[in-house]
């Protein structure tokens, strides 16, 4: 019994030891983006994109788990994996995509900030500012793990929107068919949406993040099986996160014939658990989430693009050590903070049309992992197998044929 008792502990000190990478990766992309996204999915269409997180889901957890084991593999990260297979001439323009598409998730974190101090009363003119000085300072000057912690333990915000859901949700019944019914519409705006939702549930600065993250944490080879979990129990927590979010924002603004439009709209659906204070608490929640972001989107983005050029990289290096990592992480900051400050921004559109640029990046970036995972030369005898590689194909391909049937019915219609 002692002896089953010690294995049962050793096995799970193991996995704490390893577990890190999945769940933050997971909790960072519960963003401004993402919750406007999920918000808007339930006030604008109900109940009908709720078939979409289960698939979604499993390829969040397949894909983030490629990347998981070739950053355990190879001990490199993805970018730096991709220079080598493709040439700098391919990494120059993928990296520029995804520069400039994270500079537009930047600026929706910082339309996050914006609209959570508005509803706190403070204009964006000053709260962004000063943010964007805040988030500067303490990432460059203090340890990040600290700043990691402050904003993972500001994220139990989410358990409102549990409870939230929890009280106005319908049958058990009722949220399991539509689990499992897909709904198929010819409205440009319901697949933009679903375009939306895998941008923000996988986007694409997720893959180069946890990558890095599994290579800086130094997993072994024998830890890849417990890893996995981490990863599987990351994308368990972000689809029930963005369920109840859909679910509680589908029996409250959307039965009311609500739509979003601003924050203090997106605030209602707080009010079974929050009553008069509803607009305080989603302000805090966004809060939090917009910061927390905000502060590891610049970061993960200024390391994933010089580690693919090789560029000294890092906040323990001085400036005159590594001088593109210090311009990439202050562009991307104050550089997405100034374009909130333009008058008559619309936020929401921001934080939801960034997450549809996501979508639409997605399958680009996935071929390149697909490519990489199924390469012996990379991965040896643990490369993909059929299932993982027929899944996320098909994915990729309709993700990439919604895009372009969405934008090309808006752009004629």
């Amino acid at each position: 019994m002692r002896r089953f008792l010690r294995g049962r502990w050793s096995r799970l000190a193991a996995f704490f030891a390893v577990v890190g990478p999945g769940i933050i990766t997971a909790n960072v992309d519960n963003d401004a983006g993402g919750i406007t996204t999920y918000s808007q999915a339930g006030a604008h269409f109900g109940l009908a994109t709720v078939w979409v997180l289960a698939p979604i889901m499993v390829v969040l957890i397949m894909v983030q788990e490629m990347v998981n084991r070739m950053g355990i593999v190879t001990g490199q990260g993805l970018s730096d994996l991709i220079r080598e297979r493709y040439g700098v001439r391919v990494t120059f323009f993928l990296m520029l995509a995804l520069l400039l598409t994270n500079l537009g998730n930047v600026v929706a974190e910082f339309a996050g900030i914006a609209a959570a101090m508005e509803l706190f009363g403070v204009s964006r003119y000053v709260a962004v500012p000063l943010c964007a000085l805040g988030v500067w300072f303490l990432v460059l000057r203090w340890p990040y793990r600290v700043v990691e912690k402050v904003f993972l333990g500001a994220c139990v915000f989410y358990v409102a929107y549990l409870v939230s859901g929890a009280m106005v949700a319908p049958s058990a019944a009722t949220v399991a068919r539509e689990l499992f019914r897909p709904r198929l519409s010819g409205d440009p705006a319901y697949l933009l949406m679903i375009v939306g939702l895998a941008g923000t549930t996988i986007a694409p600065w997720m893959q180069f993040y946890q990558q890095a993250a599994v290579v800086e944490k130094g997993i072994s080879l024998r830890d890849v099986r417990l890893s996995s979990w981490d990863t599987i129990l990351g994308g368990l927590v972000v689809t029930v996160v963005a369920l109840f979010i859909i679910i509680t924002c589908s029996e409250t603004l959307f039965r009311a014939g609500v739509r979003i439009d601003t924050a203090a709209d997106a605030a209602r659906a707080l009010i079974p658990v929050a009553g008069a204070q509803a607009a305080y608490l989603f302000a805090f929640g966004l809060l939090a989430a917009s910061l927390f972001a905000a502060s590891i989107l610049p970061l993960s983005t200024s390391y994933t693009v010089c580690e693919a050029f090789g560029w000294e990289s890092g906040v323990d290096r001085s400036y005159r050590q590594a001088p593109q990592f210090y311009v990439l992480y202050s562009v991307l900051v104050f550089g997405g903070a100034a374009a909130v400050l333009f008058p008559d921004l619309p936020l929401v559109d921001v934080m939801y049309y960034s997450q549809v640029v996501n979508g639409i990046l997605l399958p680009v970036i996935l071929v390149f992992i697909l490519r990489l995972a199924g390469d012996p030369a990379v991965l040896g005898e643990r490369v993909n197998g059929p299932v993982y590689n027929v899944v996320c194909w098909s994915f990729a391909i309709l993700i990439a044929a919604l895009s372009a049937t969405s934008l090309g019915m808006m752009l004629v219609g």
